[in-house]
């Protein structure tokens, strides 16, 4: 497997918060000496605004290690992807004591958070769907909780653009996956993920016009 992504940088504290977010998306990448030729297959390389000027490439993305990473990283996927938007952004939300929260870019996870309260939720519904542009937007809403997912539909339904469609959606089969058999009980995360990739939906964003 050729690697598209490179790091090219001195800098300690870029350098680790962008390889932490490339391992935790299972994205490869290759890093770079400073100033080294950089190999034909990358297609896009990730500096810092200090060290732009030593990487010789056409296609380079500048971050601030005072930043969170993730979104230079969504940009560079878009890159790999040759996408400038995705065809469709959703985003499940596993409603319960804490919340879990996916973000799925045309059907790959792009992101995955638990232990989030409802306001943190809510807020990060908002800045995936800005910072990850695409023709459809989705938000969907697992029904296990039913006060719980009522209450973050009301308040997505005022935050978000008349465009993006919110639904609740049967939770069922989401929080249980079988491993040879047996049921395993996966995390907050990943049932928002089995819950993004739902289709049959028991109300959507009308309900509450």
């Amino acid at each position: 497997m050729k690697l598209k992504i490179a790091l090219q940088t001195v800098s300690g504290k870029a350098y680790y918060l962008l390889v932490k977010e490339l391992h935790r998306r299972k994205l490869p990448f290759l890093s770079l000496v400073l100033g080294k030729p950089v190999p034909s297959s990358i297609q896009v390389v990730i500096t810092t605004k200090e060290e732009r000027r030593m990487v010789n490439h056409p296609t380079v993305l500048v971050y601030n290690p005072e930043e969170d990473p993730s979104a230079v990283i969504d940009e560079a996927y878009r890159i790999i992807q040759n996408k400038e938007s995705y065809a469709e952004v959703t985003v499940g939300i596993d409603p319960g004591k804490t919340f879990g929260v996916a973000v799925l870019a045309d059907g790959k996870v792009l992101r995955k958070e638990q232990g989030l309260t409802m306001e943190m939720t809510v807020n990060t519904v908002l800045e995936e769907l800005e910072k990850n542009p695409a023709r459809t937007q989705k938000v969907k809403i697992g029904d296990g909780v039913p006060e719980l997912a009522s209450e973050i539909t009301r308040r997505l339904h005022i935050a978000l653009p008349k465009n993006v469609t919110i639904q609740i959606v049967s939770e069922a089969g989401t929080s249980v996956l079988r491993s040879k058999g047996r049921p395993r009980k996966i995390s907050d995360a990943d049932s928002a993920v089995e819950i993004a990739k739902k289709n049959e939906a028991s109300h959507t964003r009308g309900r509450y016009s």
